[in-house]
């Protein structure tokens, strides 16, 4: 015979009491046929809800579908009777489909990388909530029930996110007391254990600082069948979350609202500072460094949310890397390149990810051309406020040999292209009386200074540069390595280059200095050698461990290791910065 199932949420007891009201009013002659039709009408609206809500949300994977399965037809009656597990656990403890994928979407919404749990059960919040974080995220889960960790293992090890997820057995409050005592913060804590202890689970994590500044906590149960609010409540729970409820309320740390999905979500949020009554109970310094410039914490003023951008050479390599970066932080971006498909390919990438992009066409060596740009993107946008000037070309030659075409095409682009993209962007940001110019130069600007005369090793090595391979280390009386000291890069031979890039970092400390009291700061951004298809060519393959050689990071710069200096470059983070050459290169211009 089919148990009926239990009410268990606020909706669910409405649709009981709701469909027994109409089958009252269906027994009894004398109630009124619109107060019939009234209450069928409630009944639709309430029996519908929860249907409606499963529907309509994002299908759950596979690995969390079969852990539910797996879930609600696990004999737990039996388990107990075995004793296996300290308590009789009901199978409607699991969270839900819904419970999960909201679960997730927090950890999404609130950029969490690492995770606490108080109360596991079968794992299903866990795993929902591991799928919503970055690879490198992690989860630690407190569950009082050795048995349940060893049922919810198989399925995390089925799940390519499982590994993100550690299960702490024994008692939540030792493990709690193991976290605070080796310093550790959480970006979001999901309780959904034993009521009764919920408000001394939530003063230890606020009390020694397990919840990280704007970090959140979800409470799950918060409405608990309504009886959280209904007057003639006695049920001990209840009463538990009831007390639990104003006391979160009451706190001058948090902010909260109480979501009415299921049986309730509570989220608490962790604000910045706290309130004017705490602060005068405290000898603190009350100021912008504990505040926060404008109210502001320091990774909020990186945000460019709201801001125009534009990335020069921005169809591949570092350019694509500067227009996904400022793109992420929150600005429009327009990718201009010289080709118009690579333009189109980068910007249909950002368009992809929910940044608003579009492409520009435009060769910076023509002036017509760098003005059709910026006039482009003021159309379309109302301003420029972050103008990346990255478009650079290198031909390598030696100096004898270096032509006056080639010398002309590299400054054309390098330095003239960006000093008039620097003058035409300047010219709207001086209006605007605000702008960000960040231009890429090159460490071969600046490696070396000047030295005294070669020595023996260095002549060894001077040949060894001219066959372009690397021929060891050069002997000397003790049978030991000597560094050589460059003042240029080396064993390329690229005259227009270098000179042409130390033009931009000269053209980026003038400008930097005659516009930072106009609202203009340029800065500039030099990289080492940048890990690119060509740099593992065959004809370049000897140079690479050259180069490797000379760089401290034993590594060639990533495009992705430029990106959080751009963004800085471009946020109100860096506004007493101007006229700065910020080197990137792994340490090679101090050998």
């Amino acid at each position: 015979m089919l148990v009926d199932k239990v009410p268990d949420t606020p909706v669910e007891v409405l649709v009981d009491l709701l469909t027994k009201a109409k089958d009252i009013a269906a027994a009894c002659g004398s109630v009124p046929e619109d107060l019939k039709i009234h209450l069928q009408k409630a009944l639709d609206m309430a029996s519908g809800l929860d249907d409606y809500l499963e529907k309509m949300t994002t299908q759950e994977s596979q690995p969390l579908a079969e852990l539910y399965k797996k879930t609600m037809s696990h004999d737990w009656d039996r388990v107990y009777e075995e004793g296996k597990t300290k308590f009789r656990l009901p199978k409607e403890c699991i969270t839900g489909h819904v419970e999960g994928q909201t679960l997730k979407m927090l950890v999404h919404m609130s950029h969490a990388s690492r995770v606490l749990e108080i109360g596991m059960f079968t794992g299903y919040g866990a795993l929902s909530m591991a799928e919503g974080l970055p690879e490198d995220g992690s989860i630690v889960a407190c569950e009082l029930e050795p048995y349940l960790k060893e049922f919810a293992q198989p399925i995390f090890d089925k799940s390519p996110h499982g590994k993100k997820i550690t299960v702490k057995t024994g008692s939540a409050m030792d493990t709690l007391k193991e976290l605070a005592a080796a310093g550790e913060q959480f970006d979001m804590v999901f309780i959904d254990a034993d009521k009764n202890n919920y408000i001394n689970y939530y003063n230890f994590i606020m009390d020694n600082n397990l919840l990280r500044l704007q970090g959140v906590i979800c409470i799950d149960n918060s409405l608990f069948k309504g009886k959280v609010y209904l007057k003639d409540t006695t049920d001990s729970n209840g009463l538990a979350l009831r007390e639990f409820n104003q006391f979160v309320s009451d706190d001058p740390r948090v902010e909260q609202v109480i979501v009415p999905l299921r049986d309730g979500i509570s989220l608490i949020r962790r604000v910045s500072v706290t309130s004017e009554r705490s602060l005068a109970q405290c000898e603190i310094t009350d100021d912008e460094v504990f505040r926060g410039v404008k109210g502001r914490p320091v990774l909020d003023r990186m945000r460019l949310d709201g801001k125009v951008a534009y990335v020069t050479g921005g169809g591949q390599g570092i350019g694509r890397a500067f227009a996904h970066a400022l793109g992420e932080a929150g600005a429009k971006v327009a990718v201009v390149d010289l080709v118009p498909a690579k333009a189109e390919a980068v910007a249909k990438e950002l368009f992809l990810k929910g940044i608003n992009a579009i492409p520009v066409s435009a060769d910076i060596s023509k002036p017509d051309d760098v003005q059709r740009m910026v006039d482009t993107v003021v159309s379309k946008w109302g301003a420029i406020h972050i103008a990346c000037n990255n478009a650079g070309v290198n031909k390598n030659s030696a100096s004898e040999d270096t032509s006056l075409e080639e010398w002309d095409q590299t400054f054309g682009v390098n330095l003239r292209g960006t000093f008039m993209c620097c003058q035409a962007a300047g010219r709207v940001m001086l209006k605007q009386g605000y702008g960000k110019i960040i231009n890429t130069a090159s460490m071969a600007s600046l490696i070396g200074s000047s030295r005294g005369p070669a020595t023996l090793h260095q002549q060894y090595s001077q040949i060894a540069s001219k066959t372009a391979c690397h021929m060891g280390p050069a002997p000397n009386c003790k049978g030991q390595s000597v560094k050589q000291e460059h003042a240029v890069p080396h064993p390329q031979k690229q005259l227009s280059y270098n000179t042409s890039k130390a033009g931009v970092v000269k053209l980026t400390q003038t400008l930097g200095t005659e516009w930072i009291d106009r609202g203009v700061r340029v800065n500039c951004i030099s990289p080492g050698i940048v890990d690119t298809p060509l740099i593992h060519s065959e004809d370049l393959r000897p140079l690479v461990q050259r180069w490797l050689s000379d760089i401290p990071a034993g590594r060639l710069a990533q495009v992705t290791d430029l990106q959080a200096a751009v963004v800085y470059l471009a946020s109100d983070a860096s506004d007493y910065m101007t006229g700065h050459n910020l080197v990137i290169e792994g340490g090679q211009s101090l050998w």
